[in-house]
């Protein structure tokens, strides 16, 4: 009997609903810096990227900052959206009770964010019984879509690719998973906005997420997943 299948959840947008959060902090901090931005870009233009990345962008379009002066302004965004996080962080509509219905799966998070950041996000919304496994882009040196963050964790957890499944509803994470030769379940809340990518699973709800994992699990057993690592 194969073992179960190993989840892998991004958090921001995944588990928790912190993304507007994140653009609002943005809005406000960034032109107090000189670099005009709306919180809409951030939905738009950069859901799950790295801030630095971010922040290089805009400092292409409009104006270069000293690295004093990024560290300071990167600064006060994390210390702003920690605060906004422990008052208003939720977690993703129907997340808690797919995380129960998926209990015998072992399962980490998986998150281009820093560590100080999940953890908190973890403890905001009642997750953190459910991950003892956390797995940061900015401890391992590595970000989305860079598919080795998501082969880190699955060395890590002790899983080949092929018996992983990437849960993540941003781009840049369901372009990892793939190029890892992951299974990918793309969380896909906005499908009036975005399209998933042939050989992504694409659902719409987190109360979908059990149903879409027990099928996953039912073929693997049947037929080997051939993995695609074609996406870079």
């Amino acid at each position: 009997m194969p073992s179960p299948l190993c989840l892998l959840f991004d958090s921001d947008g995944t588990l928790v609903d912190s993304e507007i959060l994140l653009a609002e902090v943005m809005a406000e901090v960034l032109p107090r810096h000189g670099l005009p931005f709306a919180a809409a870009q951030y939905m738009e233009e950069f859901r799950g990227v790295r801030f630095l990345t971010i922040v290089l962008e805009l400092e292409h379009r409009h104006r270069a900052l000293g690295d004093t002066q990024r560290q300071a302004m990167e600064d006060e965004m994390r210390a702003l959206m920690e605060a906004r996080m422990r008052k208003q962080l939720m977690p993703i509509a129907g997340m808690a009770d797919a995380l129960a219905a998926l209990r015998s799966h072992p399962r980490a998070v998986v998150s281009n964010g820093p560590e100080r950041k999940i953890r908190c996000a973890m403890e905001c919304v009642g997750f953190s019984h459910h991950f003892s496994h956390l797995f940061s882009a900015y401890s391992l040196g590595v970000w989305k879509p860079d598919p080795a963050l998501y082969l880190m964790a699955a060395e890590a957890m002790g899983h080949p690719p092929e018996r992983c499944v990437v849960i993540d509803d941003a781009a840049v994470g369901v372009a990892a998973g793939m190029a890892a030769g992951m299974q990918v379940i793309h969380l896909n809340r906005f499908p009036d906005q975005e399209a998933t990518p042939a050989g992504a699973i694409a659902i719409h709800h987190a109360s979908e997420l059990p149903a879409a994992i027990e099928r996953l699990s039912r073929q693997t057993q049947t037929a080997p997943f051939t993995p695609q690592r074609s996406i870079k």
